[in-house]
């Protein structure tokens, strides 16, 4: 990505391969809490919903599974409604890793995080501090400069996680394995984040998509064979959480991300994000009754109050 100058403020992008994009026409206030709050339930609860998918199908499997059935859809949508393509090999190359990175490594390594017993609360927590880390790779090797608000919510972030983490280490919850998954993940969303702001940043969202989900179950399909011999039970629980991840998460949420980002709403969708990590753990209290401890939701407000000052814009200026 081409860096700001060094006496600009660090702009941060947030969530799945996020572009920058030109301010449309703003959103009216109904609309826009309307659509931040599906979005955080969405986005939150589908921690959950893996949780829940994962006792009946293995991750590589079920993202395979998952990922086919939302390509089938997206390329359809694309085709009707006569979506731009990328108009070089190149291009369909660039949108592709863009792709791989921000679906497939990043549900790969948060699928088996959890798998492996790290429970749905942490793992968002850590996976939304995807806008702190694309914040320091910027400030450290793209030369932007992060302001002292920023700073500090480094640190506040870190320790935020800290506390959550450190509780669980006392009741030996989570294992190096877990937490080898999530910072996979969380390495690869932030690496697919930076890719599509430099390469795929002025493909059509429509058919960006459309490829993103096509390359995913391309890859997660054969390595669901290869590694865990397509290990699925069907039944209902999968179909029920195969549909909700296909349409209100995949169909739905990625769209509503983008259209608010496309819509101006950068900072806004970044301070989403942040709230993913409680819905994810009242969710995970109500399904499978993982209650958080007054620590564990103190560390979450914490983290959640760091990256919010790491992604605040021009902070220290106001």
């Amino acid at each position: 990505m081409p860096s700001a100058a060094s006496s600009s403020p660090v702009r941060v992008d947030a969530g799945p391969a996020a572009a920058p994009v030109a301010t449309s026409t703003p959103l009216s206030r109904s609309a826009l809490v309307l659509l931040s709050a599906y979005f955080v339930v969405i986005w939150g609860a589908g921690y959950v919903a893996s949780r829940a998918a994962l006792q009946y199908a293995a991750p590589f499997t079920y993202i395979g599974v998952r990922y086919s059935i939302a390509a089938t859809l997206a390329l359809a949508f694309a085709l009707v409604l006569r979506a731009r393509w990328p108009a070089s090999r190149a291009q369909w190359g660039h949108v592709a890793v863009a792709g791989l990175l921000s679906h497939g490594g990043y549900l790969a390594g948060s699928h088996y995080a959890q798998y492996w017993g790290l429970s749905a609360g942490v793992t968002a927590l850590i996976l939304a501090l995807q806008p702190l880390v694309t914040a320091l790779i910027a400030a450290r090797w793209l030369g932007e400069r992060l302001t002292r608000t920023q700073r500090i919510g480094v640190v506040v972030g870190l320790a935020g996680v800290a506390l959550v983490v450190a509780h669980k280490f006392d009741l030996g919850a989570i294992t190096l394995g877990s937490l080898g998954a999530v910072a996979w993940a969380l390495c690869c969303v932030t690496a697919g984040t930076l890719y599509q702001r430099h390469f795929g940043h002025d493909t059509d969202l429509r058919t960006s998509v459309a490829i993103h989900f096509a390359a995913t179950a391309v890859l997660m399909l054969p390595l669901g064979y290869l590694v865990e011999g397509f290990r699925i039970t069907w039944n209902w629980q999968i179909a029920a959480t195969l549909a909700y991840h296909v349409l209100p998460a995949s169909m739905g949420a990625y769209t509503v991300f983008h259209f608010l980002m496309r819509r101006g709403q950068a900072t806004r969708v970044t301070s989403l994000l942040y709230l993913t990590p409680p819905v994810a753990a009242i969710c995970e209290w109500l399904l499978f009754g993982v209650a958080p401890t007054a620590l564990m939701l103190l560390g979450m407000v914490v983290a959640c109050a760091g990256v919010a000052m790491v992604t605040r814009r021009g902070a220290d200026s106001r």
